[in-house]
């Protein structure tokens, strides 16, 4: 994983050296090129609540043990309170230091130019006052970072101050390195022999909303002594030199800010090998199957991923012919980064395993008349907790691989899901699309790894001839409480919502009483509709052959309830197709027709 975050930033440039990181600032003191002070600029989307400002993709910056060495502050770029003593209460030593530095630092690297008039000018009493009265005008608070302007252009982005600020950073631990010399070491990563950092201080960001600290966490890092391996302590234990240790936080930082998803409890970063057109990326489809779509396009994520790989093994896109996948699931967990997934594999594989994920998933919706709109990958986990906060980071990693690999769906998944089904069956709430699919999805992709290929035996839509007779007992009961509701109506608590889950879990003892039971309610009905009901419980006991089963595992409740949903809404179905014919089949049926059972359905 490290060699792959080097490798990408070394493709798209990041900077690798120590001391230098891009930084957002909000804020600018403008001065004119004579020190005269300006004004205050708000940079970046100007006026907006959430405005993150303008981001410098070369800064100083300084590690928390150098900033502890130096008792000082951040060169070019730092806080209102520390530049111009916005907020700072009188008599706070420590931040008068840090003001007195920060224009220190500003002298010595720019001399006395235009940037060390503008120094001066910070350093100035009267001046102060009028800079802290403009910045409290903007609503600038004092932990906002705020860099200078001089002359309409920003010292931060010419490059005259880099030589000074490498002279600097070599000087603060010079004391220590000619005092002991560390013995090179083999870099983890790159191999060469190099002179390891003690600690890797540039951390990982944007990992507080995924249990991580808000001031960064470390990936490469070790703390307790089992593992301090041979008498190696903190991050000699994977021996790096600076740079490295640098560029891969770099990447990965980068990859955080622009390419990664949150998922719950944790977020997932990828990138590519070789360029993808954001068009062609297949990975934000699990979250949206919709997304880069144009607005007019209805085209399913499925058929784009199957239209995209029949071109890529058609030659017509060798583009992306050879382009492999990265993919890392981390989350935090305090001050370090845990890293709960990683996943290469080439491009072709990574679209064959969306089109897998959303084929598997394909179920008929809950009415009957079509598929149901795939589902985002939110949803999915969502069908199996009553909450989406409820869906453990763990579960999380495991699901994203599940959909990314074609890798079997885990039984807890299955187990979460039907539980989740079962509730809606008896509470008669609307049946959750995604979960269905999921139940679907799971007994697809074990007939899969079992070297089954064909699928149709388990299908999105009613399947009347399914083998499993948990599939078929779950048909009987969804037959039952139709049949039910045809008899008498709305009666509450029916034979769903009495009998479902024992029925489900042991079908021979239950279905048996429920069917005799169904003797009385076909006495109710007219004649036709009671002959179709004969029809097809007659045609489902033939499936069952000897009889229900006494009991059904996890695997067969799940078809138990595969079949009670495919049934509800393959009847739903026909019903809506038959309403034209109402006035025809109540005729048909007075003359004592003998109909196909199929064309007799009975609203909801």
């Amino acid at each position: 994983m490290l060699n792959r975050l080097i490798e990408y930033g070394a493709a798209h440039g990041l900077r690798a050296e120590p001391g230098f990181a891009p930084k957002a600032v909000r804020w600018a003191l403008s001065f004119a090129e004579d020190g005269r002070f300006l004004g205050v600029v708000e940079l970046g989307e100007a006026g907006q609540k959430r405005n993150p400002g303008r981001t410098f993709p070369v800064c100083p910056t300084l590690g928390q043990p150098e900033l502890v060495r130096t008792r000082g502050c951040h060169f070019l770029i730092e806080a209102a309170s520390v530049v111009a003593l916005h907020g700072a209460e009188e008599g706070d030593e420590n931040t008068l230091r840090k003001h007195r530095c920060f224009i220190q630092h500003l002298e010595n690297a720019f001399g006395d130019g235009p940037v060390g008039k503008a120094a001066a000018t910070l350093g100035n009493a009267d001046e102060l006052v009028r800079i802290r009265a403009a910045l409290a005008d903007h609503a600038v608070r004092p932990t906002d970072r705020v860099t200078v302007r001089v002359g309409g252009q920003f010292p931060v982005e010419s490059d005259d101050w880099h030589a000074w600020w490498r002279t600097y950073r070599a000087g603060i631990f010079a004391d220590d390195s000619a005092s002991a010399e560390t013995p090179k070491m083999r870099c983890l990563v790159t191999g060469d022999l190099v002179e390891p950092a003690p600690t890797h201080d540039e951390k990982i960001r944007a990992l507080g909303a995924v249990g991580g600290l808000a001031v960064g966490c470390a990936l490469t890092s070790f703390k307790e002594p089992a593992y301090q391996s041979y008498g190696l302590k903190q991050s000699y234990n994977a021996a790096m030199s600076t740079e490295t240790a640098k560029a891969y936080c770099s990447a990965l930082n980068d990859l955080i800010e622009k390419h990664s998803t949150r998922l719950a409890g944790a977020l997932v970063v990828h990138w590519f090998s070789g360029r993808v057109p954001d068009e062609d990326d297949p990975l934000p489809w699990l979250q949206d199957p919709s997304a880069g779509a144009a607005e007019a396009d209805e085209i399913d994520a499925q058929r784009r991923a199957t239209e995209l790989l029949n071109a890529i093994r058609a030659g017509q896109r060798p583009d992306l012919a050879g382009n492999r996948y990265y993919a890392a699931t981390v989350s935090g967990a305090a001050a370090r980064v845990m890293v709960r997934d990683w996943m290469e594999g080439s491009f072709e594989s990574l679209l064959r395993a969306v089109e897998l994920w959303f084929g598997d998933l394909a179920i008929v919706s809950r009415f009957g008349d079509s598929l149901a709109p795939s589902p985002k990958f939110l949803a999915v986990l969502a069908s199996t907790v009553r909450d989406l906060d409820d869906v453990p980071a763990p579960f999380v990693s495991a699901m994203w691989r599940v959909a990314v690999s074609d890798a079997p769906i885990p039984v807890s998944a299955l187990a979460q899901a039907l539980g989740r089904f079962r509730v809606q069956a008896m509470q008669d709430d609307p049946f959750n699309h995604a979960g269905v699919g999921l139940m679907r999805a799971y007994h697809v992709r074990q007939q899969r790894q079992k070297g089954g290929s064909d699928m149709s035996a388990l299908g999105p839509m009613l399947n009347e001839d399914h083998p499993s007779k948990a599939y078929q007992c779950g048909r009987l009961m969804a037959v039952l409480a139709r049949l039910q509701h045809a008899a008498l109506g709305d009666v509450g608590a029916g034979v769903v919502q009495r009998y479902y889950a024992a029925a489900s879990s042991t079908p021979a003892l239950v279905l048996g009483r429920l069917v005799r039971t169904s003797q009385h309610h076909l006495a109710k009905l007219d004649k036709g509709l009671a002959f179709w009901y004969e029809g097809v419980l007659a045609d489902i006991h033939a499936k069952l052959g000897d009889g229900p089963p006494r009991t059904l595992d996890l695997e067969g409740q799940s078809l138990f309830a595969l079949g009670y949903y495919q049934q509800i809404a393959h009847m739903r179905s026909s019903t809506k197709k038959s309403d034209e014919t109402d006035e025809t089949r109540a005729a048909d049926a007075a003359e004592g027709d003998a109909h196909d059972g199929r064309t007799y359905q009975l609203p909801l």
